[in-house]
């Protein structure tokens, strides 16, 4: 859960997971929505990816990401939890 903690505490990765929870988008449509370069937006996806709060898959020539809604689902119970044994 760290690596989630961490991927989520940048704010270029929290508005790349909302872009994605808009539609499943690939590399160059997500960095069409940022000022940044495109290593930049690749880091950024690297690093969610390696935190597992993405999907990705090939389509030809392009990956196309979207969103991991079973992280989500595990980090809503670990809240709970943690917020029950308050």
């Amino acid at each position: 859960m760290n690596k989630t903690f961490k991927a989520l505490s940048d704010p270029t990765r929290r508005r790349i997971l909302e872009l994605l929870d808009e539609r499943d988008m690939t590399a160059g449509q997500i960095a069409d929505q940022f000022d940044i370069s495109q290593p930049s937006v690749s880091h950024h996806l690297n690093v969610l990816k390696n935190a597992n709060l993405i999907l990705w898959i090939k389509d030809g020539q392009s990956i196309i990401y979207s969103l991991n809604t079973t992280v989500f689902q595990e980090m809503t119970k670990w809240f709970y939890n943690f917020r029950e044994r308050s």
